[in-house]
């Protein structure tokens, strides 16, 4: 398991399940799209996805708060790209991909707990995460059994 994981080289020899590999498409343009809105989007996804209640905040705070997500939105575009690269070119990586995503889902509901943010009303963003986050654990599981499984150990 730590060799799929770890994989002395990184290549496109992809060893694991199949289905991981094509959970791995959608996941990567769904968090695609996240990072974008989150970006380019004039409330960074803070309001309309998240409940943040930046109307309630002054100007600046709102555009604070509208900056600090664009920021996010930058930094998980970088697990994107290395998506990207272990669908097309380094299919070795598609585990390591996956744990990656399922600790940063992980760490992300961590420090939520530990540092809450005021939300209002019910918001569709935490739902698609949290389906996201099940479709990375199933992937995480199915990249890590499959073929050659066996011989590896």
């Amino acid at each position: 398991m730590l060799n799929r994981l770890l994989p002395a080289q990184i290549d496109n020899r992809y060893r694991g399940h199949k289905l991981a590999l094509w959970l791995l498409y959608p996941i990567t343009f769904l968090n695609l799209v996240i990072d974008l809105v989150s970006i380019f989007s004039a409330d960074g996804g803070a309001q309309s996805a998240d409940g943040i209640p930046l109307d309630t905040f002054s100007a600046a705070a709102a555009r604070a708060v509208v900056g600090v997500a664009a920021y996010l939105g930058l930094a998980d575009l970088v697990l994107v790209v290395f998506s990207v690269l272990a669908l097309v070119r380094y299919r070795a990586m598609v585990p390591l991909i996956y744990l990656v995503i399922v600790i940063e889902f992980l760490a992300h509901k961590g420090i939520g707990l530990m540092k809450p943010i005021a939300r209002t009303g019910d918001t569709h963003g935490g739902l698609v995460t949290l389906g996201l986050f099940a479709l990375s654990v199933l992937g995480l599981v199915l990249s890590l059994t499959g073929r050659d499984q066996a011989r590896e150990a």
